[in-house]
């Protein structure tokens, strides 16, 4: 399928509810209300109503009025622990780091919570320079493994601070854990080290991040943080060559990152080269966002901010940290806070360039079209040979379905690339989009081919060519070997596994059509395109029943608005009758099925004629990795492997990220029957809502079939 685009540039994936592991972790949201800063005041008289209101606005992802409304349920009930524990998070989530500290000293003996009071209170001491008593608060009762890892590794830089680095590296030598703590610990061993003038223990720790093959699979930002500290070490020392050659093997997995390529042309001019990390506060705050980063790409989004912000109090000169958060801030739709964010970048940093392009994705995101392509144009001339500016301004205009002009400004980007290298196959992948969806596949097919010259396993655009060509009833052989060379690349992607049994569907292939499109709603239930095709697909074997329930829910799953005209007229006529077409082109063998009219035993039909069926919304793959600009992009022959965001935890106080097996939801489950027979307690259900973020924190988008994750 060609993904439709969506109105959000930016929030590729929402966070799940960020403080749905604190305790009591229900919400309600009081009807004909929004809390805070909504067009209607909420009036609070009681303790539950100040309380049901926090919740409201903490699913609304409003932290600032949650916070409010937390403040006026504990002036009715001063001494309630739940909800102190809710405020506490709700303040370090909202970057309020100083207000959430008395909160933080009266939970310090709570074991529940005191991951993250204490660490409050240790980053407290940390900042006014207090080791000893850093060192005291990160003791902890209970601790998962990423507990223990961040609470040694911060003892370790209080022991530095009180000038004992030989005993800091001793912890961190003999530290125990899983296989993913190597990364971690080396990187803050050959930061210890350089605060040490340990040349040979330099060397030795960072040498054990580079040439070990799989390095960066567990956390690549912290892999690439390693490699430009190590250059920026090596430099310093004289070893120029070495440095370049650091950064070379560092680049054969993440290639455009701009520190990396910033930290590059330094060394080449024989610049200085300032360390990111020069004391005891940058290295406490360094560890809070290594973990930070890796959880927000391996399934612990819920911790990120939280990390993110202890990060930021420890050293708030961090442009790293700011990016992330506001990175975040997107992720959660927040375009007016991320574009905040994005404005304390200093000049002069790695990052700028980024935040100004970000900015301008996340005026769009606020409907602010016009002025977002005037500063993205502007963004273009000052740098007319960058081209994530002009993937930026070009998504601005495809997201109005302007395709002519995204195509114009496609063909400038093409015309500034006298050698186009791997990286740039983005350029005509959306360019053939555009010219595609002005229905000009004479410009619109010589940009895909371009595009896999340069990149030949790229899925999406082998989804993309593929698709239209099966679409448009034209090399329908050749169009299925790129749909099914695409889902072997992308097994678990629902739009390219989509794609595959709507290439089936328009085949007339149903019986195949409705197993691969089950399967594609199986990995993307919340997407309502996916489940319409599935419902055309039950129609047309038969299972009408079936198809009426795939097309209701598809309508309340908040469709695009043709999308939704044509699904309810669906629900009361049905598809039209259609006439069978051969499908032997396609290398696709017919499948004998039941007539549901008679029962007499058919051919199975091949794709219809394209104004027998009711039209697709708009649709279209969007770019990879991401829909924004790529600060970095995969090796050609090795994709980052999932990071262990929420590592194996044995005690007690584990965190809500640790998993189990995944579960798989059989007919007539419920979250509350799966928590309750899974997990001991119905009441876990809201747990289960904070891991899955597929559903959107709603139990109703819970289906047979959908695979969902588990805490311990």
């Amino acid at each position: 399928m060609r993904r439709r685009i969506t109105s959000k540039l930016l929030a590729t994936a929402g966070l799940a509810g960020l403080l749905a592991f604190s305790a009591s972790a229900g919400f309600a949201k009081e009807s004909g209300t929004e809390a805070g800063g909504g067009t209607e005041t909420v009036t609070i008289t009681s303790f539950s109503g100040a309380f049901l209101a926090a919740r409201a606005a903490e699913a609304d992802n409003d932290l600032a009025s949650a916070i409010d409304f937390y403040k006026r349920a504990l002036g009715y009930q001063p001494d309630n622990q739940t909800i102190r524990q809710s405020l506490l998070l709700t303040l370090i989530a909202e970057g309020r780091f100083d207000e959430s500290l008395p909160y933080a000293e009266s939970l310090k003996a709570v074991p529940e919570v005191e991951r993250f009071s204490r660490l409050g209170l240790a980053v407290d001491a940390l900042r006014k320079e207090k080791y000893v008593d850093a060192e005291g608060w990160l003791q902890l009762v209970l601790e998962s493994d990423l507990d223990k890892l961040i609470t040694v590794a911060m003892t370790s830089w209080a022991k530095v601070g009180q000038g004992e680095p030989d005993e800091a590296l001793d912890d961190l030598d003999t530290l125990e854990g899983p296989d993913w703590y190597s990364l971690f610990l080396n990187y803050h061993r050959g930061l210890i080290a350089i605060q040490k003038d340990d040349d040979a223990r330099v060397r030795d720790a960072f040498d054990a991040i580079i040439t070990v093959p799989g390095a960066a699979s567990a956390a690549p930002d912290t892999y690439m943080r390693a490699a430009e500290v190590y250059a920026a070490w090596l430099a310093g020392q004289g070893e120029k060559d070495e440095a370049l050659e650091t950064l070379d093997d560092a680049e054969k997995f993440i290639t455009g990152r701009a520190a990396t390529l910033m930290l590059r042309e330094k060394i080449n001019a024989g610049e200085k080269v300032e360390m990111p990390v020069s004391g005891v506060r940058e290295g406490a705050a360094e560890i809070l966002l290594n973990i930070a980063t890796a959880l927000n790409r391996g399934g612990g989004e819920p911790f990120v901010k939280l990390y993110l912000n202890y990060a930021l109090a420890l050293n708030p000169d961090s442009d790293d940290t700011v990016i992330q958060l506001a990175s975040v801030a997107e992720q959660q739709g927040e375009p007016e806070k991320a574009i905040e964010l994005y404005k304390r970048i200093k000049p002069g940093s790695p990052w700028r360039r980024l935040a100004e392009l970000q900015t301008g994705l996340n005026l769009a995101d606020l409907d602010r079209h016009t002025e977002a392509a005037s500063f993205l144009d502007e963004a273009i001339k000052k740098e007319p040979d960058d081209m994530r500016a002009y993937l930026a301004l070009g998504r601005v205009y495809a997201v109005q379905k302007d395709f002519a002009s995204a195509a114009k400004v496609y063909d400038r980007a093409a015309e500034k690339l006298k050698d186009p290298q791997r990286e740039d196959y983005q350029v005509f992948y959306q360019r053939g989009i555009a010219y595609e969806r002005l229905k000009e596949w004479d410009k619109a097919e010589p940009n895909f081919h371009k595009a896999l010259e340069l990149y030949p396993d790229q899925p999406q655009v082998l989804n993309y060519l593929g698709y239209s060509w099966v679409d448009m009833d034209m090399n329908l052989k050749e169009g299925m070997e790129l749909i099914r060379r695409a889902v072997e690349l992308r097994p678990n992607d629902g739009y390219i596994v989509d794609s595959l049994g709507w290439a089936y569907y328009r085949l007339g292939n149903y019986e195949e059509a409705s197993r691969e499109l089950e399967r594609a709603v199986s990995l993307r239930p919340e997407d309502p395109v996916l489940n319409d095709h599935l419902g055309d697909a039950y129609w047309r074997t038969g299972r009408k029943l079936e198809a009426t329930f795939q097309w209701s829910h598809a309508r309340d799953l908040d469709p695009e608005p043709d999308l939704l005209a044509e699904v309810e007229t669906k629900l009361k006529e049905g598809l039209p009758d259609e006439e069978p077409r051969k499908i032997a082109e396609a290398g696709v063998t017919p499948e004998v099925k039941n007539d549901a009219s008679n029962g007499a035993p058919q051919a199975q039909p091949e794709a219809p004629d394209p104004a027998a069926v009711p039209a697709k919304p708009e649709t279209q793959a969007e770019p990879e990795p991401e829909a924004v600009p790529a600060e970095a992009a995969p090796a050609p022959k090795e994709e980052p492997a999932p990071a262990p965001a929420q590592p194996e935890d044995k005690s007690e106080a584990s965190a809500p990220g640790d998993m189990q097996d995944a579960y798989v939801v059989k007919r007539g489950d419920t979250l509350w029957s799966i928590a309750a027979e899974q997990l001991g307690d119905g009441e876990r259900f809201r747990e289960i809502l904070s891991l899955n973020p597929a559903l959107k924190r709603n139990p109703d988008l819970l289906r047979s079939g959908m695979e969902i994750r588990l805490p311990r």
